[in-house]
This record gives C-alpha cells, sequence and structure tokens, in this order.
C-alpha cells in the first residue's frame, strides 16, 4: 500500500466510521487497545485539535467533501464546547457530554488548537478562523516570559499561576518544557503561511533561538526537555521521537521565516538533532522510545516511527550524501509489518521489544490521535518519496 492508501483506507477511514459521536456532538474520547468503544469517556482538547488539523489538511490536498464535513464538526464543537468564553482560551478536557471537567489552561493545547484552526483557514478560506487563529495566537503570547524568555507551562482557568503543570503523569512537574515550545513553533509555521504579522514573525525567530541556545545540546546532539524557570535543565531523559522531529520542525520553521543566513547557520544543527536520534534505531528498523538514567526504552512507539519516518526523509533530501534514505526505509518497513493494523484500522499505540503488538494502551484516545501518522502521510506524498523500494 502507498502512503495514499494507508492515509484514506486506514487512517481516515477509521476516525471517519469508528469515532465521530452523533448523540453528544464531535468526537467519541477513547477506542481502547482491543477496539473497543468507550462511549463516556471524557473529551481531550488536544485529541479534537488534532483531529481538526487531519481533516483540514485531507480536505485541503484531497478535496473529498466527506473530510470537510468532518473537519466543519470538530471545528464547530472546539468553538461551542472547549473554547472559554470567559477567560479566554480553552478547556483541557470535558465529559463526554461537553462539560467542562478540566479547566486549566495548558499552553501545549492552546498550540494545537491555533494549529487546528489555521489548517482549517488554509483548507477553506473562512474568515472566522483566521480570526480565531489570530486570537489563540495572541493567547499564547500572553504565557511569555518576558524576563527569562520562553512560554510558561500551564496556568489556572483565570490564567493565575497553578501548581500542577504536567501534561501527563509520565511528565516532570516543570515550568517550561522542549515539548511545549515545538508545539508552539509547529501552529505558528503554520500560522506564518496564512497571516504575514511582524509579531509573529518576530516570535518565531525568537522560538528558533530558543531552540538553538537553550533546549539543544552541542555536546550530544539531543535536546532537554524539561528546564526551571531560568532554563536550568532538569533531569537527564532523551527522547528520540522529539529529537527527530523537532529536526524536521525547525527545518520547516526557519524556510517560513524566510531568512538565508539563518537558514545557513541551522543546517548543521538540524543535521546534528538528526544524527543524535540515530542512537535509538535499533537492528529491527524501528526507533526506540527514551534513553533515561542509563537504560534505552525499546519500545516502538506509534508516534515515534512516524516522526522518524518524517525526519529521516526531509534529512535526505538536505543531506543526500548519508543514509537517511535507507532509515526511513527500514522504519517504514517495521511500521507496515508491525504496527498498522489492517484488519480493525488505524494504527496499535506500540510494539514491546519483544514483538508483542501493545493492546494495554488506547487504540484511539486522549493521546492516540490521527495527528501524527497522517501527517506521515502528507508529508511523504508531500515529497513524492516512495519508501517500499
Amino acid at each position: 500500500m502507498d502512503f495514499k492508501d494507508i492515509l484514506e483506507g486506514n487512517i481516515l477511514r477509521f476516525w471517519s466510521e469508528k469515532m465521530v459521536d452523533r448523540e453528544f456532538g464531535g468526537f467519541y474520547g477513547r477506542i481502547d487497545g482491543n477496539g473497543t468503544l468507550v462511549r463516556d469517556s471524557n473529551k481531550g482538547v488536544v485529541m479534537h485539535a488534532r483531529i481538526l488539523w487531519t481533516f483540514s489538511a485531507a480536505y485541503r490536498i484531497l478535496k473529498q467533501d466527506r473530510y470537510l464535513q468532518l473537519a466543519k464538526r470538530a471545528y464547530g464543537y472546539i468553538k461551542d464546547y472547549f473554547l472559554d468564553k470567559e477567560f479566554g482560551g480553552v478547556f483541557w478536557e470535558l465529559d463526554y457530554r461537553g462539560n467542562p471537567v478540566n479547566t486549566k489552561k495548558q499552553t501545549y493545547a492552546l498550540g494545537f488548537v491555533l494549529y487546528g484552526f489555521s489548517e482549517f483557514y488554509r483548507a477553506t478560506g473562512i474568515a472566522e478562523s483566521l480570526q480565531l487563529s489570530k486570537e489563540m495566537f495572541w493567547c499564547i503570547e500572553k504565557t511569555f516570559d518576558r524576563e527569562g524568555d520562553g512560554y510558561w507551562e500551564a496556568f489556572s482557568r483565570d490564567w493565575s499561576p497553578i501548581g500542577d503543570m504536567r501534561l501527563s503523569e509520565k511528565d516532570e512537574n516543570q515550568v517550561k518544557t522542549m515539548n511545549t515550545h515545538l508545539h508552539i513553533l509547529e501552529p505558528y509555521s503554520n500560522l506564518l503561511r496564512i497571516w504575514k504579522d511582524d509579531k509573529l514573525l518576530a516570535a518565531q525567530k525568537n522560538l528558533i533561538d530558543i531552540f538553538v541556545k537553550k533546549i539543544f545540546i552541542p555536546k550530544t546532539g539531543h535536546l532537554a526537555l524539561f528546564f526551571d524557570k531560568t532554563w536550568n535543565v532538569v533531569g537527564n531523559t532523551i527522547s528520540y521521537g522529539h529529537d527527530i522531529e523537532a529536526a524536521w520542525l525547525l527545518w520547516e520553521a526557519a524556510v517560513l521565516v524566510s531568512d538565508a543566513d539563518l537558514l545557513t547557520d541551522l543546517k548543521p544543527i538540524v543535521q546534528a538533532i538528526g544524527e543524535a536520534s540515530l542512537e535509538g534505531v535499533m537492528a529491527n528498523g524501528a526507533i526506540a522510545y527514551e534513553f533515561k538514567d542509563g537504560h534505552r526504552d525499546e519500545e516502538c512507539h506509534w508516534w515515534v516511527q512516524a516522526e522518524a519516518i518524517v525526519g529521516f526523509s526531509h534529512l535526505d533530501l538536505l543531506h543526500p550524501e548519508r543514509s537517511y534514505g535507507a532509515i526511513a526505509q527500514g522504519l517504514w518497513k517495521f511500521t507496515q509489518e508491525k504496527l498498522i493494523d489492517y484488519k480493525s484500522g488505524e494504527w496499535y499505540w506500540s510494539v514491546w521489544p519483544n514483538g508483542i503488538v501493545n493492546r494495554k494502551e488506547d487504540k484511539a484516545g486522549f493521546w492516540k490521535c490521527p495527528y501524527h501518522n497522517s501527517r506521515m502521510c502528507f508529508e511523504l506524498m508531500a515529497l513524492n518519496k516512495n519508501l517500499s523500494d
């Protein structure tokens, strides 16, 4: 199967046929690892924003009306239920009926809503979605630390300080993170495609500078993950997936900034990050999850493989003299053989080091959305890459 077949027949079809909540609106919150729909699961804003981005991009690229209708569904649900009409921003989590159950303002979530709104505008040209994109940009800029640089991680509903800033239980409770900065960089790139604004451009240049001077570790080529308020690194975890994802998203950001000197300076850094992420590539062709406290976690997560396929495919264009294309081919071979569920649709969460599929984690849910793998398909289609050779 080529990337368009995987995109439409495996990923988009699954979300179109199995995740639409026709009773309470939007999309269901969860299908577990065994394929069971959990109708009363809570609904996350990140999942809905990623669905909005996915189906907007699908309509923009493939021009199928069925994808437009699903993009409109996600767009309308976010507007009606997740937007905080009183304090601005978006709620983190709703119950299955659409009532807020977690009203914290996570900067990461604001980034994904901006990503979805801006892509919806690219797909439809609907003026309201551009206005909402601009509003979300200014909302994110409210979280900027004007004394110490960068963006604070989270706030209470009314933008007052909050004790627990974590995205999930797996994360360190720190005030600044690589992950959130990456997912501000990403939607700012998309916004630059539709809105040529000087403050946006300056913010994006500053984000790239933060990655180069504060997040990138020149000695190792990796990215640090967690920081205190003055950008001291906390912990020693290496995330191979975030490394390679950041490599190509940083390059995309610099291209859209359109600064020749910046591209010249950034090119070796992007390659250094890519080279460092190669430490996670294993004999089976897949890339491991992370390295922490002297141990490499060799669980093969769906999103890590998808981002690595994109990242190494882009690096292959920048440095054709290297073997990045072969790495991408190995990753795609592993993904086709081990991660894609051809029978029920979508991809499994992961494959354990012993080769067994992980069915304990969701097939669709709060953190399992059609964003990493659909974007992989879009990117490889745009690059006209055939990794099956």
